[in-house]
C-alpha cells in the first residue's frame, strides 16, 4: 500500500508541476507492463473524470456553460473506465494513440452527461 501512496503522490505532484497529460498510448503501456498497472491506469482515469467534473462545476459556478451536466444522474469514479474504453469503441477512428487520454474522457462525458437546458 506504500508503493501506491507514494505512485499517487507523485502523480499530484506532477500534475501539480505542469506535466503533460498521459496520451492513449502511454496508459496502454502502463496497463501491460507495470505490475499494477491496471490498477494504476484506474486511479489515473478516476482523476482525470473527477477533474473534469471540478472543471464543469466551476464553470457553471462562473456563469459559463458546463462542459456536461450530471443533473442527478449516476455518476460515480467506478465508471471512469467503462466510459473511457467506450468512447474510444464508439470513435476508434477518431483518437489516435499520442492524443490525450482527457480528450477521450471529456468527449466520453459530454456524450454520457449531456446539458438539457
Amino acid at each position: 500500500m506504500a508503493a501506491l501512496a507514494r505512485t499517487v503522490l507523485l502523480a499530484a505532484l506532477l500534475a501539480g508541476a505542469g506535466a503533460q497529460a498521459m496520451s492513449i498510448r502511454e496508459l496502454r503501456t502502463l496497463e501491460a507492463n507495470e505490475k499494477d498497472g491496471q490498477a494504476y491506469a484506474s486511479y489515473y482515469l478516476v482523476g482525470v473524470m473527477e477533474g473534469l467534473r471540478e472543471a464543469s462545476d466551476t464553470a457553471q459556478r462562473a456563469g459559463q456553460k458546463p462542459l456536461f451536466c450530471v443533473e442527478g444522474r449516476r455518476f460515480e469514479p467506478a465508471m471512469a473506465r467503462s466510459l473511457y474504453q467506450t468512447e474510444l469503441s464508439r470513435n476508434a477512428d477518431t483518437y489516435e494513440a499520442d492524443m490525450p487520454v482527457q480528450l477521450v474522457l471529456s468527449s466520453a462525458l459530454r456524450s454520457s452527461y449531456r446539458c438539457t437546458h
